[in-house]
């Protein structure tokens, strides 16, 4: 988190609607109950690139965050053997209409818009475990609406921390 996403309510809604448009340019904001259109993201763009943080851009051009589109479905803490620990969420939201990708240079080297199971089933893309375990966790529900649906009637995420363990044929990633 950076301190721009203090005040908004949600610190850690509002770090993921940063980095999502910082890492590929999809601004969850809107202007009353219109969302951000293209326009829109090229204004705030425009705006960092000049050296506004992103919070003082959403301000100037009166957009507010859409926090409440982002719906928390998973939680993961790397495990504690390692050095750097990271605690991570994951969210769902719908791509708002009429924005495009455009990923971050630097940040971003390569991506492809795909289903979960192709994402899953294609030997050409690595995936992470912990995005694979989200992944198959997705893909189980074909249809968005319920699974946005399931994901909000969660009462509590759980978090899943998986631990690393020594087995004869060398280290494994497990969880509880």
């Amino acid at each position: 988190m950076h301190a721009d996403d203090m005040g908004w309510g949600d610190e850690i809604r509002m770090a993921a609607v940063r980095e999502v448009f910082e890492e590929v340019g999809i601004l969850l904001a809107r202007r009353g109950r219109r969302f951000a259109r293209e326009a829109d993201c090229k204004r705030v763009r425009s705006l960092v690139e000049g050296g506004k943080s992103f919070g003082e851009a959403l301000r100037e051009l009166k957009l507010e965050p859409a926090l409440d589109r982002l719906v928390l479905f998973a939680r993961w803490v790397t495990p504690a053997q390692m050095r750097r620990r990271f605690d991570a969420r994951f969210f769902l939201a719908h791509l708002p209409p009429g924005q495009v990708v455009r990923p971050q240079e630097g940040e971003v080297t390569d991506w492809l818009w795909a289903t979960p199971e192709h994402a899953l089933n294609n030997p050409e893309i690595t995936l992470v475990y912990a995005t694979r375990v989200v992944l198959e966790s997705v893909a189980v529900e074909k249809n968005d609406t319920k699974l946005f649906s399931k994901a909000r009637r969660m009462k509590e995420v759980p978090i899943v921390e998986p631990r690393i363990v020594q087995t004869q044929s060398g280290w494994e990633i497990v969880r509880d």
